[in-house]
């Protein structure tokens, strides 16, 4: 993986497949100009699907990408440039949309909306409560500052457990101690169905799972198993596997199942805040500092 950064005073940004305005803006008050790709320093890439994607030449020098997750794209990075996601443009709406799903959850707010009479279900407060975040990246972190105010004990797990989180490899310490579990890690061969039947089994029958990364971190079958055995509270997803969850799918009558349809993060709001990052990433670029959100290739994000 590259790690040197070369200074560009005025660095030639192409923007594609289409240009946008909030980028473009968000360039050229960085100190960078528009450019055609054939002279372009950098690459900022807006498109979703991998195969439009161009042959780039070999002056680029850094490339952005407009996604968090970057899983469908590792055949297109290579060791010649420098690659950025945009986990910071994902972080505060994604996690936002986390803690949404967790009140609604907690509180009960799906059972309640469902019903066609006065009930009471066993709604219960979330101050207090214990949160296992799993993953503490952009995502994960701007999660864990959003719970301040509610006098939450927050267990952070990661890949290397450190800075005083858990390794995931003590993740099962971690799901029995918890009334909520997020996961917010990124999508990689090593995190297929991070949380499966073992997982859910060693969750308390009252705790939530909610997930805002992607859909294969979690056992869709053991998942299902799990909520019509009462095995878990419930879960409160924005991502599934598969995904789009085809219609008369198992997830969808689930008791206890709350599903958003992958828009913790609107394309509205994504563009505002990638603009952002594109922006400071520029500034940096040009002076030859590290980027935000630098992909590491062996990693996988």
């Amino acid at each position: 993986m590259r790690t040197g950064y070369v200074r560009s005073m005025q660095p030639v940004v192409h923007v594609a497949p289409e240009s946008d305005r909030a980028i473009d803006e968000a360039i050229t008050a960085a100190g960078g100009q528009i450019g055609p790709l054939e002279e372009a320093d950098a690459l900022v890439w807006l498109g979703s699907n991998p195969n439009e994607f161009p042959e780039l030449p070999d002056r680029l020098r850094w490339v952005q990408l407009p996604w968090a997750g970057v899983e469908n794209w590792l055949d297109k990075l290579d060791d010649k440039r420098v690659w950025t996601s945009a986990t910071i443009a994902f972080g505060k709406p994604v996690a936002e949309h986390a803690l949404a799903l967790m009140l609604a959850g907690v509180r009960r707010i799906a059972d309640c909306a469902r019903e066609q009479t006065w009930t009471a279900p066993p709604v219960r407060p979330f101050a207090g409560s214990t949160v296992a975040v799993v993953g503490t990246g952009a995502i994960g972190g701007a999660l864990i500052d959003l719970l301040g105010p509610f006098d939450v004990e927050v267990i952070a797990v990661t890949r290397r457990g450190r800075d005083g989180t858990l390794p995931i490899d003590r993740l099962p310490e971690a799901l029995p101690r918890a009334d909520v579990v997020v996961s917010a890690a990124p999508a990689t061969s090593a995190t297929r169905h991070l949380i499966g039947a073992a997982e859910l089994a060693a969750m308390r029958d009252d705790a939530w799972l909610v997930n805002v990364s992607r859909g294969t971190l979690v056992d869709t079958d053991a998942l299902v198993a799990a909520l019509q055995d009462g095995a878990i509270g419930g879960a409160a997803l924005d991502v599934t596997e598969p995904e789009p969850l085809p219609d008369g799918h198992p997830l969808w009558s689930a008791p206890n199942a709350l599903i958003t349809p992958h828009v913790a993060n609107p394309q509205a709001t994504l563009r505002r805040y990638l603009a952002e990052q594109v922006k400071e990433n520029v500034s940096r670029f040009a002076k030859g500092e590290p980027l935000l959100s630098p992909i590491d290739l062996e990693a996988g994000y």
